[in-house]
């Protein structure tokens, strides 16, 4: 029975994912954000008791793979879509036109299929990760409609709602989740500060910016921990 509970966690962080599917259609971002969040959740702890239970997998490392595929690749796609629907400079563009660059969108769900499949078969990445690990990417995307929607600055409303800004931070993500760059995995082999100076430094200034600029921190976290990774290396 126990080697079927990673299996478990895994589709819970599946179910998750379609029901933020539909949350992000109909633009419920705060309940996408939500269900979003679970499956993240889900998706650390699966692999958590595979390695406590000693019942890794290859069924299990492909089930993760599908899960994370719609919880963080297909959901950040829809969201960035909606975005670009919305944004200032789609509509007065001529038709079909304004249909293709609302769908670029979905640029970042084949940059993250890319991803996935790459990290099953890259022996590289067993410590750490090369590129933006799909988690932290669809944080990224997903905060971004959030900061509208709750902390709506007026500099970061006009650059959120804008086009151009939202295409470029589209194919910047889309490229990040396939750049050769080494970036750390939060994952503690002993909990010595002298081992895990950069993740100890990493998590105590994403609770300080949370704590003071909210949800405004997602992304400026995301940009710290491939900041943080760089100067590691």
């Amino acid at each position: 029975m126990k080697k079927h509970i990673p299996n478990l966690i895994t589709l819970c962080n599946l179910f998750c994912g379609c029901v933020a599917v539909g949350m992000a259609v109909t633009g419920q971002f705060g309940a996408t954000g939500l269900f979003v969040a679970l499956g993240i959740f889900f998706d650390f702890f699966d692999g958590f008791f595979a390695r406590l239970l000693h019942v890794k997998s290859e069924i299990g490392l492909q089930l993760d793979s599908l899960a994370d595929m719609v919880t963080s690749g297909v959901v950040p796609g829809i969201v960035m879509c909606k975005m670009l629907s919305m944004s200032n400079a789609v509509w007065i563009m001529p038709s079909p036109l304004n249909v293709i660059v609302i769908y670029l969108g979905f640029l970042i769900t084949l940059g993250s299929a890319y991803r996935l499949a790459k990290f099953n078969i890259d022996s590289r990445q067993t410590s750490g990760f090369i590129g933006l690990p799909t988690p932290a990417n669809t944080l990224f995307i997903l905060s971004l409609p959030l900061i509208l929607e709750y902390q709506p600055i007026p500099f970061l409303a006009l650059a959120l709602t804008n086009t151009w800004f939202l295409l470029g931070i589209t194919l910047l993500s889309t490229y990040a989740l396939n750049a050769e760059i080494r970036l750390f995995a939060l994952k503690f082999k002993d909990y010595s500060f002298a081992n895990n100076k950069v993740k100890y430094v990493f998590l105590g200034l994403s609770a300080l910016l949370l704590i003071a600029l909210k949800m405004i921190a997602i992304p400026l976290i995301i940009i710290l921990y491939v900041v943080l990774s760089l100067l590691k290396k």
